[in-house]
């Protein structure tokens, strides 16, 4: 009931704040496993990552499943139009027999 409780005071109060909330993941880290090796070292690799790139490790995820679906669909197109094409084609010949 204390986690729920601090969750729901910890979202409303960061509420929109990319500051603070950069700071929650690794504390929430270190309360839930204990290991403060792994949430600070993770804390420092997203950071290095933002300085270097521009972007956050969650923008790098976002742009990349963005990419995936574009590509996907551009696939399921070409798909459809060559199905497409077969039957047309397939009937055309089917005529000339």
């Amino acid at each position: 009931m204390k986690k729920i409780f601090f969750l729901l005071l910890c979202s409303v109060l960061l509420n929109n704040c990319a500051q603070n909330a950069a700071l929650l993941g690794p504390t929430i880290a270190v309360g839930s496993t204990g290991n403060v090796y792994q949430a600070s070292l993770s804390y420092g690799v997203n950071k290095s990552i933002e300085e270097e790139t521009g972007k956050t490790p969650a923008e790098h995820v976002s742009e990349y499943v963005e990419i995936k679906g574009k590509e996907k669909k551009r696939r399921q197109m070409i798909s459809n139009l060559l199905e497409n094409h077969i039957k047309t084609t397939r009937q055309k010949l089917s005529l000339n027999n």
